[in-house]
């Protein structure tokens, strides 16, 4: 499987670590709610079909990418940044002009 980092290009798979689930909530975290907690922590879906993931590229940029994957067929139809725009791509388009 490959995975399009938007700063490094395509890559195989092993230089990636799965982060988890794209669309959980995280618990505020000052909350002492136990059953919230516990929901995060175990309860976990297993959908059919497209699903939003969270990957780092750490055999590369170390960015955090918000993938979005068929688990069905394992086809990759989105990458982008996990957060706004990335320092490298700001550092890549000051490169670009000089």
């Amino acid at each position: 499987m490959l995975i399009t980092c938007p700063y490094c290009g395509p890559r195989d798979v092993i230089e990636f670590t799965y982060q988890g689930d794209g669309n959980r909530e995280r618990p505020d975290p000052a909350s002492q709610n136990f059953e919230a907690w516990n929901a995060y922590v175990y309860d976990r879906l297993n959908p059919a079909g497209d699903h939003n993931e969270i990957w780092q590229h750490s055999g590369g940029c170390r960015a955090h990418l918000r993938v979005v994957r068929n688990t069905l067929t394992h086809e990759i139809l989105s990458v982008a940044f996990m957060r706004g725009a990335h320092t490298s791509t700001a550092r890549r388009k000051a490169e670009d002009k000089s």
